[in-house]
């Protein structure tokens, strides 16, 4: 995250962007100035697109001044399953397989 204050101005919105370069960063691919293009463009006016927004102040917990928010413009949410689901899914499946090797077994 970074943070951006006008001096001897308060502060009024919050301005956030979503870096989004498209590819998984790391070492041997790390951030370069073509993914921080449309940011630099953006930050400028602190313009709203599909991955910058701006948040009122008013809006931001005065007790914890959390400034974590979701991209309202980053379409669907989507929705995990749970550990759970995702064993017993496994287990299904396993099941399945062992028939499966049983039967081919009994070709043999």
């Amino acid at each position: 995250m970074v943070l951006f204050f006008e001096k001897g101005a308060p502060t009024r919105k919050v301005w956030y962007y979503q870096l989004d370069p498209g590819r998984n960063m790391g070492k041997t691919n790390p951030l370069n100035d073509d993914d921080l293009t449309e940011f630099v463009k953006l930050q400028k006016k602190f313009a709203d697109s599909d991955k910058s927004w701006s948040v009122d102040v008013k809006d931001i917990d005065p007790t914890t001044f959390d400034l974590s928010v979701k991209n309202p413009n980053g379409g669907e949410e989507v929705v995990h399953r749970s550990p759970q689901d995702i064993m017993d899914e496994i287990a299904a499946l396993d099941g399945e397989s062992k028939k499966v090797l049983q039967t081919i077994r009994r070709l043999l």
